[in-house]
Protein backbone atom coordinates (compact mmCIF):
# COMPACT_ATOMS: atom_id res chain seq x y z
CA UNK A 1 0.00 0.00 0.00
CA UNK A 2 1.15 3.49 -0.71
CA UNK A 3 1.50 5.94 1.63
CA UNK A 4 3.28 8.87 0.21
CA UNK A 5 5.14 10.18 -2.68
CA UNK A 6 8.75 8.17 -1.48
CA UNK A 7 6.56 4.67 -1.89
CA UNK A 8 6.23 5.63 -5.15
CA UNK A 9 8.93 3.64 -7.42
CA UNK A 10 9.38 7.09 -10.10
CA UNK A 11 10.35 8.79 -7.03
CA UNK A 12 12.97 6.63 -5.69
CA UNK A 13 14.73 6.38 -8.97
CA UNK A 14 14.41 10.01 -9.59
CA UNK A 15 15.97 10.54 -5.89
CA UNK A 16 18.86 8.10 -6.64
CA UNK A 17 19.46 9.76 -9.91
CA UNK A 18 19.61 13.31 -8.29
CA UNK A 19 22.03 12.04 -6.08
CA UNK A 20 24.46 10.10 -8.21
CA UNK A 21 24.36 13.72 -10.57
CA UNK A 22 25.40 15.52 -7.27
CA UNK A 23 28.28 13.26 -6.78
CA UNK A 24 29.35 12.84 -10.34
CA UNK A 25 29.09 16.80 -10.38
CA UNK A 26 31.77 17.14 -7.91
CA UNK A 27 34.34 16.17 -10.22
CA UNK A 28 33.29 18.92 -12.62
CA UNK A 29 36.26 21.45 -12.90
CA UNK A 30 36.42 24.08 -10.17
CA UNK A 31 35.65 26.88 -13.15
CA UNK A 32 32.31 25.22 -13.78
CA UNK A 33 31.27 25.25 -10.06
CA UNK A 34 28.97 27.71 -10.10
CA UNK A 35 27.81 27.72 -13.64
CA UNK A 36 27.24 24.37 -15.24
CA UNK A 37 27.63 22.53 -11.74
CA UNK A 38 24.25 24.14 -10.08
CA UNK A 39 22.14 24.05 -13.09
CA UNK A 40 22.67 20.32 -13.25
CA UNK A 41 22.29 19.88 -9.41
CA UNK A 42 19.25 22.43 -9.06
CA UNK A 43 17.47 20.61 -12.42
CA UNK A 44 18.07 16.82 -11.42
CA UNK A 45 16.54 17.38 -7.45
CA UNK A 46 13.43 19.61 -9.50
CA UNK A 47 12.53 15.67 -11.54
CA UNK A 48 11.68 14.81 -7.27
CA UNK A 49 9.98 17.73 -6.30
CA UNK A 50 7.87 17.39 -9.16
CA UNK A 51 6.96 14.32 -8.68
CA UNK A 52 6.51 14.93 -4.99
CA UNK A 53 4.16 17.61 -5.51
Amino acid sequence: MLRGHRDLKVFQLAYKLAMEFFTDSKMFPSDERYSLTSQIRRSSRSVAANIAE
